[in-house]
């Protein structure tokens, strides 16, 4: 009997260590580049929608722009530099009518 509360109480405790060490990964995710960047991407597939290949260029350069401004948070010259990146990399990526009205929705 006293082996098995020993083996119960370790389980529990595991579990509630598992439980709290996940709980604190999904509140760091919030704030990477990547996640950030795919939520974007996704919201910008369907207003502007987006093929395959345009949602991956897009997704890289909102990533890029993403790890610049995390880098740069207080360099106001280099976070006008990135917009400018990013702001030629749709313009390539984009159609006409896209790009547009990307502007539009981005201003």
């Amino acid at each position: 009997m006293k082996n098995v509360l020993t083996v119960f109480a370790f389980v529990a405790a595991l579990f509630m260590g598992v439980q709290s060490s996940s709980a604190q990964e999904l509140s760091q995710d919030k704030t990477r580049p990547e996640v950030i960047a795919k939520a974007e991407t996704a919201q910008l597939t369907d207003a502007l929608g987006l093929n395959g290949d345009q949602s991956r260029a897009v997704f890289r350069a909102l990533v890029a722009k993403q790890v610049g401004y995390q880098k740069n948070a207080d360099n106001p010259a280099e976070k006008k530099k990135l917009d400018d990146q990013l702001q030629a990399s749709m313009k390539k990526t984009l159609s006409a009518d896209q790009y547009a009205q990307w502007l539009k929705t981005n201003n």
